[in-house]
């Protein structure tokens, strides 16, 4: 959905670009209006990497900070699946060698790979809750819980 939205503002961008481009007539009346639209077309192509930037590029990046933040906590016990779709639970991590040793199956074959082919992990782990979490409150700020008598 949201690359559909981007193509869709790139071609009306191109559309509104190429129309305040256009020559007025042979008789140079485009004089008086070429200085600004030439910087329509900059402020055109500065709203287009813009959104290139915003809809493609910055949520690659975050996906792949996200991947490699998994990948540098994975612990001995966690159970993962690898970018082939072996799954398995990590034995050891061979930190010099950036790669870990998995346990699959029944009869405990161990493999290594490295780290960069873990594709997810499957433990689920319980995360500390925060003490300075409060309470949901309603609109007249009592709790959800808390039960009015009249």
């Amino acid at each position: 959905m949201k690359k559909l939205i981007a193509l869709l503002s790139v071609a009306v961008v191109a559309m509104l670009t190429f129309c305040s481009c256009a020559p007025a007539g042979a008789n140079g009346a485009n004089n008086a209006n070429g200085g600004s639209s030439m910087w329509v077309m900059i402020l055109v192509y500065v709203a287009i990497f813009g959104a290139i930037y915003f809809f493609m590029i910055r949520p690659n990046s975050k996906k792949k900070k996200q991947e490699q933040a998994m990948r540098d906590n994975l612990e001995i016990g966690d159970e993962i699946t690898t970018i082939g779709g072996i799954m398995g639970k990590v034995v050891s991590i061979k930190e010099e060698t950036d790669s870990f040793v998995i346990e699959t199956g029944a009869d405990r074959v161990k493999m290594q790979f490295k780290r960069w082919a873990i594709s997810t992990v499957d433990t689920i782990k319980d995360e500390p809750q925060k003490a300075t979490e409060t309470k949901s409150k309603g609109i007249f700020g009592r709790s959800k819980s808390e039960k009015t008598e009249k």
